[in-house]
């Protein structure tokens, strides 16, 4: 009898499956949603994941349909807004709570600010064993006035306190959070990069870029520079424009500039472009435009727009870990980038793209013009951009990591 109850004991040990819930702040195009989808599919057969949601701005880019291709089902939090709105915020915190009690997970795993604060204050509040929280970038400074960005980092120490495991997405962002902001000890906050599919950015080449041109009306001899990301003020796409004034003026009309992506400050870009004296278009009311500059609106399928593309920039304020750069270097495309957040520990300057200041317009359009004018270059860095990311960002070795962290602590729970 007394065997018996030993092997079941073993049996239900190894039979145990973890449980998860993963919040996050909303399901929009963007790195984070494709790591969040990616950790509720591939941590089988170990763990059984739950995941929720906010509810996305009118203005952004819906990236349910990632979710619905891997099968996931997510539960929506209506009240868990963008904003901060003290009501709303109450009741989400509340419906989570009731969740968490209903659900009983092992571990809440919480991605990006909103949802990092709701949700660990909810998970504190039922004792969960694993509080994990995610920085998918930071809103310390660039957003917001220097007082409230001060009361933003008061609230993320506090939040710490509640947190078992903080991940920061690059050793910089971990240094900014122990050193610069003093969020957490260094003890508390372990870094794994992210992960992505990217063997997809190599597969069709060629098939790829000849759609991309034909969808969006640029000829296959252009040299066309694009720019991936929302149309909001903390991506700085007015210096995107300016840059293109200077380096169509030297390099003539076999040079166009494409920004893959839509958002709040479309207006701020057209009124930039006509100042400068650069032709604009909105594909989705004048396609297939000649101008200058084409604004494509958002774009699922962001391999084939880099097959189309011949250099990727970023002209941001501040970053946590540069998705487009990372995909961009997959497809073997060279980069030039305001060197700001975690964007060193993707790029080394002269090596896979080039870095410079934010807003230094001459430096960048120089570097973007070098890249123009030489073919040999833009391979050798597309090359060396491949072997830099093909590894170190793979869904797979995201996979591991988490995996690791999860049951290291709920492993070392147990003995205890």
């Amino acid at each position: 009898m007394v065997v018996n109850k030993i092997i079941i004991h073993y049996l239900n040990l190894l039979l145990y499956m973890y449980k998860i819930l993963r919040i996050h702040n909303r399901l929009i195009v963007g790195g984070p949603s494709l790591n969040v989808t990616l950790l509720c599919t591939h941590l089988n057969p170990d763990f059984e994941t739950k995941l929720l949601v906010g509810k996305k701005d009118p203005h952004e880019k819906d990236a349910g349909y990632i979710a619905q291709q891997l099968g996931i089902i997510p539960i929506e939090i209506t009240e868990m807004r963008r904003s901060v709105l003290p009501i709303n915020d109450i009741k989400a915190y509340f419906k989570i709570k009731k969740i968490i009690k209903e659900f009983k997970p092992d571990i809440v795993h919480t991605h990006a600010s909103k949802a990092g604060a709701i949700g660990r204050l909810a998970a504190s509040s039922c004792h969960v064993k694993l509080i994990v929280h995610t920085f998918h970038g930071h809103v310390f400074h660039s957003y917001f006035s220097k007082t409230i960005s001060a009361l933003i980092v008061s609230f993320e120490r506090f939040l710490a306190r509640k947190t078992n495991v903080i991940i920061a997405i690059s050793d910089l962002q971990k240094r900014e959070l122990v050193d610069v902001y003093k969020i957490a000890p260094a003890g508390k906050i372990v870094t794994i990069p992210l992960g992505f599919n990217l063997e997809k950015y190599s597969i069709d080449k060629e098939k790829k870029r000849i759609l991309f041109r034909e969808k969006y009306g640029f000829d296959s001899n252009e040299i066309i520079i694009g720019i991936i990301g929302r149309i909001v003020p903390i991506k700085n796409h007015q210096m995107f424009v300016e840059v293109a004034s200077l380096v169509k003026k030297k390099s003539g009309s076999h040079v166009r500039f494409a920004i893959i992506g839509d958002g709040a400050s479309l207006p701020v870009v057209e009124k930039k472009s006509s100042a400068l004296g650069l032709s604009y278009s909105y594909f989705l009311t004048h396609p297939k435009s000649k101008t200058d500059i084409v604004v494509t609106s958002w774009e699922k399928e962001i391999d084939q727009v880099l097959a189309g593309l011949d250099i990727v920039v970023l002209t941001s304020y501040n970053e946590g870990t540069p998705v487009s750069l990372i995909e961009a270097q997959a497809a073997r495309k060279p980069v030039v980038s305001t060197n700001v957040g975690g964007v060193e520990d993707v790029i080394t300057h002269g090596e896979n793209g080039f870095l410079t200041a934010v807003n230094d317009i001459k430096s960048f359009a120089n570097y973007v013009s070098t890249l123009i004018d030489d073919k040999d270059l833009r391979d050798k860095m597309g090359d060396t951009g491949y072997n830099n990311v093909i590894n170190r960002y793979s869904k797979q070795r995201l996979i591991k990591d988490v995996k690791k962290l999860y049951l290291d602590f709920l492993e070392k729970e147990k003995r205890n």
